[in-house]
């Protein structure tokens, strides 16, 4: 990388380095180090460390929700945006989503940013399922049962076969709509 950096290109490294490192490798001198630049670079566009961290719990709540609801919101113009919402999230690695989740276990900050991306995603799904014509309780408690098998997804070690993911989301869409 050049020695022109913004403050995304700490940001967007921060989150590669927290998903594969943890977040106990976020710190300014490894990340300049592997960024090939100077300390001095992340001190231009963060005032300290904590700062460096507010900044990428806000990213990872861009990235991990407001991103994924635009581009479900923009693709959704002629299929069930729910299945293309369970068809994304459960086809993706969520390396980023376990070490913020470890971290939110030990860092009460971390911790707020996990309770308000959940509530944000679990108000969508409640929004969409809301939409198809279920009945407020019924979306809740609907929304809340694929949040939490989004969440087992996530946190398991156990990868799936693509076929079984398939049959698992496409499962997971016939339950929420009957």
């Amino acid at each position: 990388m050049g020695n022109q950096l913004a403050a995304k290109d700490w940001l967007d490294q921060g989150l590669k380095t927290l998903a594969i490192r943890g977040f106990t490798a976020l710190k300014a001198e490894p990340l300049a180090k592997t960024m090939g630049v100077s300390r001095g670079s992340f001190y231009w566009h963060f005032a300290d460390i904590g700062a460096f961290h507010a900044a990428i719990l806000a990213r990872w709540h861009e990235v991990a929700a407001e991103q994924i609801i635009a581009n479900v919101e923009a693709a959704s113009k002629d299929e069930n945006p729910l299945a293309l919402l369970l068809r994304r999230v459960f086809g993706e690695r969520l390396m980023l989503e376990r070490a913020v989740r470890t971290w939110a276990s030990v860092d009460p900050a971390a911790r707020a940013a996990v309770q308000a991306i959940d509530r944000r995603r679990l108000g969508y799904v409640e929004g969409l399922l809301t939409q198809s014509g279920l009945s407020t309780d019924v979306a809740r408690a609907r929304a809340q049962i694929l949040y939490w098998a989004f969440l087992g997804f996530a946190l398991s070690d156990q990868p799936l076969s693509k076929a079984r993911q398939e049959a698992v989301v496409d499962e997971l869409v016939r339950m929420s709509a009957s």
